[in-house]
C-alpha cells in the first residue's frame, strides 16, 4: 500500500520530469553555439529543481492549473542559475553540483554572457504564462531579481567586513536565498489566482522556508559526506566565509578558542586539512545543535502558513516538502 510519501514523491517526480523535458529544449535552436552551447551545459547539470516545483505546488495551492505555470516554473530555474553562474565567478569557485564551474571550462567573457542571457530568457519564459496579472508578476519576480543581487553584494561585502553579526548574516540570506524562494511561492500562487491573503501566506512559506534551506546548507557544509553533498566539505571555512554557524561559535567562544576563530578573519580561510578541527569546535560549542534548532525554527513558521490552504492534499505537500529539505543530506 502506497503511503503518502509515495503519493507526493511520485506527484513531484511526475511534475520534474514536465519542468525538465521543456529545459532540455530550452536552447536547442538558438544561436550562435559559442553562447547557447554553455547556457545549455549549466541549465542541465542538475539540481533540485526547488524553485519550479514551488511555482507548481503554489500554483495547485491556490486552485490554479499547473498547466498554465509550466514557463514560469522554467523561468525561476533559469533565474537561479543565472545567479549561480556569477556566483562561482565572484568566488572563482571550480566545482558546481559535482561538474566544472561556467567560467573554468569555457572562459570569464563567455560565462558572464551566458549568465546575462539565462536572465534574459528566464523573463521571455515568465511572460509567456503573464496575461492580465502580468504587471504584478513581473513585478515580483523583478523584485526577487534585485534582492537576489543585493544579497550576493552584502555576501562579498561580508568578506572584507571583521565585523559581520548574526543578524547581519540573516538579512543576507534572507535576500540571497530566501528571497527566490519567496517570490517562486508569491508568482505560483499569483498565476495560480489565488486570493491576496494566500499570496501573502504562501510568500510567507517560501521566505522562511529559505532561510531554513540555507541554514541547512551551512550546516551540512560541515557535517555532510562529500561525495553525497557534490561540494568540498568545509568550503565556507576555507574561504573563510562567516556563515550562521562561525557568527555563532565566535560569540560563544572564548580564550584559546576564540583566539583560533578570529584567525579564521584574519587569514580569510584555513587549510582544508584543518576542518576536521573546526568541525569538532562546533560541536564542542554546540554551534551544530544551535543550528539544527534555528532551522526547525524557520521551517515551524513556513508550516504555519499553509493554514490558508483548505485543501488537505495540497497543504500536506507543502507541509511534506518542508519537512524533507531539513532532512536532506545534499
Amino acid at each position: 500500500m502506497k503511503t503518502e510519501n509515495d503519493l507526493y514523491g511520485h506527484f513531484f517526480s511526475e511534475e520534474l520530469k514536465k519542468v525538465e523535458l521543456r529545459i532540455s529544449k530550452l536552447f536547442k535552436k538558438e544561436h550562435p553555439d559559442s553562447l547557447y552551447e554553455p547556457c545549455s551545459y549549466i541549465i542541465k547539470s542538475g539540481g533540485k529543481r526547488l524553485r519550479p516545483l514551488l511555482v507548481i505546488l503554489c500554483a495547485k495551492a491556490v486552485g490554479g492549473d499547473i498547466k498554465n505555470v509550466y514557463n514560469a516554473a522554467v523561468a525561476v530555474e533559469l533565474l537561479h542559475n543565472f545567479t549561480l553562474v556569477h556566483d562561482d565567478i565572484m568566488d572563482n569557485a571550480d566545482k558546481r553540483r559535482g561538474r566544472t564551474t561556467l567560467h573554468k571550462k569555457y572562459d570569464l567573457s563567455t560565462a558572464i554572457l551566458s549568465g546575462d542571457s539565462l536572465l534574459a530568457f528566464a523573463y521571455v519564459n515568465l511572460l509567456k504564462d503573464t496575461m492580465e496579472n502580468d504587471k504584478s508578476v513581473l513585478s515580483s519576480f523583478t523584485k526577487g531579481v534585485v534582492e537576489v543581487c543585493e544579497g550576493q553584494s552584502l555576501d562579498k561585502e561580508f568578506e572584507t567586513n571583521d565585523k559581520v553579526t548574526i543578524d547581519d548574516y540573516l538579512i543576507m540570506i534572507k535576500k540571497k536565498t530566501a528571497a527566490l524562494l519567496e517570490m517562486c511561492c508569491s508568482i505560483g500562487a499569483q498565476l495560480g489566482g489565488g486570493s491576496v491573503q494566500k499570496q501573502n501566506a504562501l510568500a510567507k512559506y517560501g521566505r522562511n522556508m529559505g532561510m531554513a534551506f540555507q541554514l541547512q546548507d551551512d550546516l551540512l557544509d560541515i557535517i555532510a559526506e562529500e561525495a553525497e553533498f557534490g561540494k568540498v566539505i568545509g568550503g565556507d571555512l576555507v574561504e573563510g566565509k562567516k556563515t550562521f554557524l562561525f557568527l555563532n561559535a565566535l560569540e560563544k567562544a572564548k580564550g584559546k578558542d576564540k583566539i583560533l576563530l578570529k584567525s579564521v578573519i584574519k587569514n580569510k580561510g584555513i587549510k582544508k586539512e584543518e576542518v576536521s578541527k573546526f568541525r569538532e569546535l562546533f560541536y564542542k560549542l554546540g554551534v551544530i545543535e544551535d543550528t539544527e534548532k534555528e532551522i526547525i525554527r524557520y521551517t515551524k513558521l513556513a508550516l504555519k502558513e499553509t493554514k490558508v490552504i483548505e485543501s488537505e492534499i495540497d497543504r500536506n505537500m507543502l507541509v511534506w516538502l518542508a519537512s524533507s529539505l531539513i532532512k536532506r543530506n545534499k
